[in-house]
């Protein structure tokens, strides 16, 4: 059966990445606030303006390698858009899932409740155990459906 598998992260990530043996550094802890800030959903290159604005000694390399640094401890999160566009948002404290629209680019959340019904059926009648708890839906939203 589907589990939440997602660690619970508080809004202060020094805990975590100290218990994994690594630092937390003032540039690491400026992109962390950066993506925290911009409410989830940013790109790259969305997070690098951002801590421009704080520090312009942050190059553009230091962000992509925070970011991935970020995700192989679980702090942060990916999807891939369309034309292979990727976002960044923080770990939650429970699974949600994302309507993305092709032709505005607007992104839903949706409630865990919603797809875990369908996850927990695959993980039966397959007996796959599924490891995701993002999932990304794309169509078409009921603004430019009209």
């Amino acid at each position: 059966m589907f589990t939440d598998k997602t660690p619970a992260i508080s809004s202060d990530p020094r805990a975590l990445i100290r218990r994994q043996g690594f630092r937390l550094t003032p540039q690491r802890q400026m992109i962390f606030d950066s993506v925290r800030e911009l409410g989830g959903h940013c790109t790259p290159d969305e997070v690098y303006a951002r801590v421009q604005r704080k520090s312009t000694a942050v190059n553009r390399a230091t962000v992509y390698r925070t970011l991935d640094f970020l995700l192989k401890l679980g702090l942060v999160t990916t999807a891939h858009l369309r034309d292979n566009q990727v976002i960044y948002e923080l770990v939650g404290q429970a699974p949600h899932h994302h309507l993305v629209c092709q032709k505005c680019d607007t992104i839903e959340v949706i409630d865990h409740a919603i797809v875990q019904p369908m996850l927990n059926r695959i993980e039966r009648e397959f007996e796959f155990e599924v490891k995701t708890d993002h999932l990304m839906i794309f169509g078409v939203c009921k603004a430019c459906k009209k």
